[in-house]
C-alpha cells in the first residue's frame, strides 16, 4: 500500500505543484490577518472532493476548518494541522521575483507563504484527501485542522478550536507541516514572550541634558539589562531533551546555520523595534521599544517574565505583554516521531531527520501545552519572513509523501484503543 500511495502521489506531481502555486497566490498577508482568499480555496478544495467539513469562524474574516472520519475500528486519533494566513510583505524590494505570483522558476516556487506554510498545509490537506480514500483499511481517526491567525498567536486561531472544540482537535498526536528542513523533525519550540516598554521623561533642549533625564536613554538602559538576561536565567535540561539535543547538534547546525544548537537552548533577546525622539537637538521625552525574548525549555518562564516585570520597574518603564507563551517539548522519542524519521529515510536513502527543539513558535505549541505530543516536519526555511521566500519543488513533493506515509502508518496498525 505504501508502494501504491507514493505511486499516487508521483502521478499527482503536477496537480499538488499547481495547487501549491494557486494556494500561494492567494493573499491572507497577517497583518492585517484577513484569510478569506485561501480560505475560498480550501473550500473548494474540499468540496470538489466530497469531503464534510466544519466552518468555524469566531472572526468572519479568518474562519478555521475542521474535517474528521472515524473508521470505526479501535486505534488512535491522529490530528493534522496547518494555518492559512502569512508573513506580510513589508516591501516588494529586494524581491525578484512577484511575492504573490508563485514562479516556477529552476525546480523553486517563489512567494511569500510558499514555505511558511503553504508547502505544509498542502501536506496536510492532501494527507487527509488520500487517507479518506484508503479509510476502510485504517483504525482509529484522522482530523484535519487548517486554522488562521498563526502568525499573530490570535486568539479567532487554534486557540478558540482547542478552547472551544477540545474533544475534536487535541486527538493523541499532532502532525504539522511549518518549516523544519528535512534535516530536523520537530518535537517542541522555544517560548515567545514578547513585550513593548515605553519610557517618558519632561524633554528639553539638547544643550541643557541637566534639566531633564532622556526618555531614550532610560530606554537603552533597560535594553542593556535585558540583553542580559541569558546570564541571569539558569536552564537546567530534563535528560531526554538534553539527550536528543545532543544528538542532533550537526544537524540543528546544518539545518539552521552555524550557532543554532546553542541559539536553540538558550535564552535570547532581539530588539525588534526602537522608536524616541523627534530632533537632534531635542532630549527625548518619549520612547518605545519592542523585545522579543525566546525562553528555552527547562527555564522557568514565570521567573523571566518577573525579571523583565523588574527591569521595566527599575527604568520606570511602562510594560505591556504582547504575547506570551511558554516553552513546550513532549516525548523526543515518541512513535509518530519515529515512524516520520524512516519514511523520510526510506524517501532519500540516508537521511534520518535528527530530533529538535524548534526557535521559532507555531501552533503546534497548543498541543503539548494540552499534554498530548506535537511532531513538526516541513521544508526548509528559504527566505521565511524575508524577501524571495520558496518551496524547492523537491522539497514540497518529500514534504507532502513524508506526511502521507507517516499517517498511513501510524493508522493502518491495530491497536487496542
Amino acid at each position: 500500500m505504501k508502494d501504491a500511495l507514493m505511486r499516487r502521489i508521483e502521478a499527482d506531481r503536477a496537480l499538488l505543484i499547481e495547487f501549491l502555486q494557486r494556494f500561494v497566490r492567494c493573499r491572507t498577508p497577517n497583518p492585517p490577518g484577513d484569510t478569506l482568499a485561501a480560505a475560498r480555496f480550501v473550500e473548494q478544495t474540499l468540496e470538489q472532493r466530497g469531503i464534510a467539513y466544519q466552518t468555524v469562524a469566531p472572526a468572519a474574516d479568518r474562519p478555521n476548518y475542521i474535517a474528521s472520519f472515524d473508521t470505526g475500528r479501535p486505534g488512535k486519533h491522529l490530528v493534522l494541522n496547518g494555518h492559512i494566513d502569512v508573513f506580510p510583505v513589508e516591501s516588494e524590494a529586494g524581491w525578484t521575483r512577484d511575492p504573490w505570483g508563485a514562479e516556477l522558476v529552476d525546480g523553486r516556487i517563489y512567494g511569500r507563504g510558499a514555505c511558511d506554510m503553504r508547502c505544509g498545509t498542502t501536506a496536510s490537506i492532501f494527507t487527509y484527501l488520500y487517507l479518506h480514500e484508503l479509510r476502510e483499511h485504517l483504525h482509529g481517526r484522522l482530523t484535519l485542522t487548517v486554522v488562521s491567525d498563526e502568525e499573530n498567536y490570535g486568539p479567532p486561531g487554534m486557540l478558540y478550536l482547542m478552547k472551544h472544540h477540545r474533544e475534536q482537535v487535541l486527538g493523541d498526536v499532532c502532525l504539522n507541516g511549518e518549516p523544519s528542513s528535512p534535516y530536523s523533525v520537530r518535537f517542541g519550540e522555544k517560548g515567545p514572550l514578547w513585550v513593548r516598554m515605553r519610557t517618558t521623561a519632561r524633554g528639553g533642549h539638547g544643550a541643557f541634558v541637566h534639566v531633564s533625564p532622556s526618555a531614550l536613554q532610560a530606554a537603552i538602559d533597560a535594553i542593556a539589562e535585558l540583553q542580559d538576561l541569558p546570564n541571569r536565567i539558569p536552564v537546567e535540561e530534563a535528560p531526554d531533551l538534553a539527550r536528543a539535543l545532543d544528538e542532533a547538534t550537526p544537524d540543528l547546525e546544518r539545518a539552521y546555520g552555524k550557532g543554532a544548537a546553542k541559539v536553540i537552548r538558550s535564552l535570547t533577546v532581539n530588539i525588534g523595534r526602537l522608536q524616541g525622539g523627534v530632533k537632534v537637538n531635542m532630549i527625548p521625552a518619549a520612547c518605545e521599544f519592542d523585545a522579543d525574548i525566546r525562553v528555552p525549555n527547562c527555564a522557568d518562564h514565570e521567573a523571566v517574565l518577573a525579571e523583565v516585570r523588574a527591569i521595566a520597574a527599575r527604568h520606570g518603564a511602562e510594560m505591556e505583554i504582547l504575547t506570551a507563551s511558554p516553552p513546550n517539548w513532549r516525548e523526543p522519542y515518541h512513535e509518530l516521531m519515529d515512524i516520520v524519521r524512516d519514511n523520510a529515510a526510506l524517501l532519500r536513502p540516508g537521511l534520518v531527520p535528527a530530533r529538535v527543539v524548534s526557535p521559532g513558535g507555531t501552533d503546534a505549541r497548543l498541543w503539548r501545552l494540552n499534554g498530548v505530543p506535537a511532531v513538526v516536519y516541513g521544508p526548509s526555511p528559504h527566505g521565511m519572513g524575508s524577501v524571495d521566500e520558496f518551496v524547492s519543488v523537491d522539497e514540497f513533493m518529500h514534504v507532502v509523501k513524508s506526511h502521507v506515509l507517516s499517517a498511513w502508518d501510524y493508522l493502518s496498525r491495530p491497536r487496542a484503543g
